[in-house]
């Protein structure tokens, strides 16, 4: 069963997403907050599988910042942000937050279920056109900057490790599909960080979105 807190400053969307979401018998809504900073508190307490997090709340911390906070200490927590906000800059500075995943507010009822459903496993989900906007802007800066590009420095058990952390799988997960163990997986990964000058997750997200790594369906 998937746990979610929902955020958001509107009492009407939060209960509307609870009815939607209580539909689902893989779902259960565990706690509601208004703003970040109840959010943060709640999460704590409840330590969900997902927090559904808008970007505007104008009456307490904002949906970015209280993410950024989130994902340092609850990183086991998935943070999707749903939002108005179908903007470049918004995307972008979730993702250096560490949100798990970004859907907007029109999209239809089931990709939020999907989405809901791809953080909670462990892997990245981002709205379709969404992918391909930051494909195209990291590619640009890919093709600016190939000569100083590190990825074939890698090996090629190096590149499958890059490729399914970047996608969300834990280290556990990768080294059984690897068939390697857990402490090789984390040798290898940190190999990978600093070959590439990455320093975080997300960092290591839109790396493999300006290779073209991550696939989403």
């Amino acid at each position: 069963m998937i746990s979610i807190i929902i955020v958001d400053d509107h009492a009407v969307v939060r209960s509307g997403l609870k009815l939607l979401l209580s539909e689902k018998e893989d779902m259960t809504v565990v706690g509601e907050a208004s703003e970040g900073d109840e959010a943060i508190a709640l999460a704590g307490q409840l330590r969900p599988d997902v927090v559904l997090m808008d970007l505007s709340m104008p009456h307490g911390k904002d949906g970015l910042t209280a993410a950024k906070e989130l994902s340092q200490i609850l990183p086991d927590t998935a943070v999707l942000i749903l939002t108005m906000h179908d903007d470049d800059e918004y995307l972008f500075r979730a993702i250096q937050a560490g949100a798990s995943g970004y859907v907007l507010k029109s999209a239809p009822h089931e990709e939020l279920v999907t989405a809901i459903r791809t953080v909670a496993g462990g892997n990245a989900y981002l709205y379709p056109t969404a992918t391909k906007r930051l494909m195209s802007e990291y590619m640009d800066c890919f093709q600016a900057g190939s000569n100083q590009d590190q990825y074939d420095t890698l090996t090629t058990r190096e590149k499958e490790i890059l490729s399914l952390a970047a996608k969300g799988y834990a280290n556990k997960e990768i080294a059984e599909q690897l068939f390697i163990s857990v402490k090789t997986v984390e040798t290898h990964k940190s190999n990978v960080m600093e070959k590439l000058g990455l320093r975080s997750r997300p960092d290591l997200i839109k790396y493999a979105v300006k290779k073209g790594l991550l696939n989403y369906e």
